[in-house]
């Protein structure tokens, strides 16, 4: 209400708030109020303030001094009623000031304002079409013509961005947060203005340090206001990053030095030592399978399963024809006495090396555990153990929660007859296989 035209027409031409022009006072705190309008409250104890804010809400604020006098008598009731002829007169009102123009340079500042809110229009409407030179011709007019709206700054700004010409975006941000702190700015044209400065930088960035500048601005900015924007740009800047980080540690030349030294110290038994080469070789070369295979290994001699599991399965993803894979994968889970799973791993990759012997053995050592848990020369400690391993397995749980299969184990132990129509059917079939393998079921 504070920042239209009609604000200085009103106070002049009510007679209550005429003079109020005149007080220097008053003016600067009208003035405050415009440029930083959370500042209203700092004055509301002023009456003049109260008064202003009347007139513009179009209410009528009692003073205190109005209600005092309207408030009925206190006087006590022995007391006799005054004569009509010895009633106080009432106060004769005070003449009305001679109305008094707004000062010219009030007049003048009013029409700047107008006109640089005119050139934000037009160079919003501009940039709208793309029309980014003619964009930037009117906001750099609207700054011209009011300095106290930093809008005009960051607009500007995002012009240059579109354009590529960052170093200008840059300085226009610097602008706008500086004049903004003079001004008091809300803290979401401030926030806005490093947002932007950030993106700058972070279209500027060309190593990894590059990035830290566009990622503390981003940060500052998200300190004056939590702006979803603002945060999905700190985290693309924070991903790119990490890849550039990446890209400037790739060298293939060292990977292979570092594999060849894991190497070495897996020849020597000095799994630990091995396992940090191995770590490191990755670290330069992330997409060499075949160091993967080895730490899987390394893995394997330290104990630490899922670790080595892991590994294998990232050397299958990058290489899937690479035999290896299979085999560390395999011989993982064939030592934590998954048969079944490790059955599963050597046939795949038989798909793609069938007469590969390490492959080739792994499926006669599952054949052979699975065989001998059917015979029962398994001990009830492995078969509990076995057991309790397989109810681990997320699709062990699926299988035996699932209420047909339910049934269908039910008819294996009470109705042979029904059974039997079960197991003609494939899926039913492979799901007990699976229970079978996984030593939840056994066949006689």
């Amino acid at each position: 209400m504070f920042q239209g035209p009609e604000l200085w027409t009103k106070i002049a031409s009510d007679p209550t708030t005429r003079a109020y022009l005149e007080q220097p006072d008053f003016m600067q705190m009208l003035r405050d109020v415009q440029r930083n309008p959370s500042s209203l409250n700092m004055y509301l104890s002023d009456p003049r303030m109260m008064q202003v804010l009347g007139l513009m809400l179009n209410i009528k604020i009692q003073r205190p001094e109005a209600s005092e006098s309207s408030q009925p008598s206190s006087s006590p009731p022995s007391q006799p009623q005054e004569q009509p002829e010895a009633k106080a007169r009432e106060v004769e009102p005070e003449p009305e000031p001679e109305p008094m123009e707004v000062t010219n340079e009030e007049k003048e500042r009013k029409e700047r304002k107008s006109s640089a809110q005119k050139e934000k229009e037009a160079g919003n409407a501009a940039y709208k079409k793309k029309d980014f030179e003619t964009a930037i011709q009117h906001y750099t007019k609207a700054m011209e013509l009011d300095d106290e709206d930093i809008s005009y700054l960051t607009n500007r700004a995002a012009v240059y961005i579109e354009m590529g010409k960052y170093d200008e975006c840059i300085k226009d941000c610097d602008k706008a947060v500086e004049r903004g702190r003079e001004l008091r700015a809300d803290f979401k044209m401030i926030s806005r203005a490093l947002t932007r400065k950030g993106t700058a930088l972070a279209k500027l960035a060309k190593t990894s340090k590059d990035y830290d500048i566009a990622i503390e601005t981003f940060q500052k900015a998200l300190t004056e206001h939590r702006n979803p924007d603002t945060l999905k740009k700190l985290n693309e800047a924070e991903r790119a990053k990490k890849e550039l980080e990446q890209q400037e540690y790739y060298d293939p030349k060292l990977a292979d030095e570092e594999r060849e030294k894991g190497n070495q110290l897996f020849k020597e038994q000095k799994y630990p030592d091995a396992v940090k080469h191995y770590t490191e070789a990755i670290r330069r070369n992330p997409k060499d399978p075949k160091v993967y295979s080895n730490r899987a290994a390394c893995y394997t001699k330290l104990g630490a399963m899922p670790e080595g599991l892991k590994d294998a399965e990232k050397c299958i993803e990058l290489d899937p024809t690479f035999s290896k894979g299979y085999t560390r994968k395999g011989a993982i889970q064939f030592f934590m006495k998954e048969y079944d799973k490790a059955m599963e791993t050597y046939q795949a990759g038989l798909k793609h090396d069938p007469n590969n012997p390490e492959l080739l053995d792994g499926v006669k050592r599952c054949i052979e555990q699975i065989n001998k848990a059917n015979r029962g020369d398994l001990t009830q400690e492995e078969i509990q153990e076995r057991q309790n391993k397989a109810m681990q397995d997320p699709e062990i749980q699926n299988i035996l929660t699932d209420p047909i299969m339910r049934q269908v184990l039910v008819d294996l132990q009470e109705n042979p007859r029904a059974s039997q129509e079960h197991l003609k059917n494939p899926g039913v079939m492979q799901k007990i296989q699976k229970l079978v393998s996984a030593g939840i079921v056994q066949m006689r």
